[in-house]
């Protein structure tokens, strides 16, 4: 039979109250309260590291990191986080490489239901949030429950991103909605050159 744990991570309906998840919370609470009190960067980036499922070498979080468990945050390698990176990980939380996020960000998996008696009696359910790589989401910028980013998305600060989109957007609003396509090609790799000299050698 599975536990409360694998149900959480299923996306099935769980019993949040259940001893092993309550006392999972209650330690993530107090391990981020020391870790992000920590004002050396190397420091308090490598109690991150240990805090959550896996990320690649190259992490890099300012201060304010939250999360519900930790168990189901999965992050590649050259990430960076600003500040008050908000991660509630009742399903996996998976994020590509080479991602970049601004203050406030915040990737909710919980659901809860749209039925009043069925919240009343504290049902809670999950969806995975998955982010392909080099994505850079600008400063408050909410992802919801379910929501699969492609590679290269560009999230316009303050947008709520409610429903999956592929590769190379721009996405702005809320709902978040795509304004615009990035041109990846080689062609757009020799404007960006263009523009950008001394970055891009």
């Amino acid at each position: 039979m599975a536990t409360e744990r694998e149900k959480m991570t299923a996306g099935q309906p769980y019993d949040q109250f259940d001893a092993e998840l309550i006392a999972r919370r209650v330690a993530a609470r107090k391990q981020l309260r020391a870790v992000n009190q920590l004002d050396d960067n190397d420091q308090r980036n490598a109690g991150y590291r240990k805090l959550i499922a896996d990320s690649g070498d190259d992490f890099f979080v300012e201060a304010g990191l939250e999360y519900d468990y930790g168990w189901n945050i999965h992050i590649g390698d050259h990430f960076y986080g600003n500040y008050n990176m908000t991660l509630l990980d009742t399903c996996p939380i998976t994020i590509g490489e080479h991602c970049y996020f601004g203050p406030n960000v915040g990737l909710y998996t919980p659901v809860h239901p749209l039925n009043a008696m069925a919240r009343v009696k504290d049902v809670e359910m999950g969806a995975p949030i998955t982010i392909g790589d080099n994505a850079w989401f600008g400063g408050n910028v909410t992802v919801l429950p379910g929501v699969t980013l492609g590679n290269n998305v560009v999230v316009g600060a303050g947008a709520v991103v409610t429903k999956s989109f592929g590769d190379d957007v721009v996405l702005v609003g809320n709902p978040a909605h795509v304004i615009k396509q990035i041109d990846n090609s080689p062609a757009g790799d020799a404007a960006a050159k263009a523009k950008w000299p001394e970055k891009l050698d």
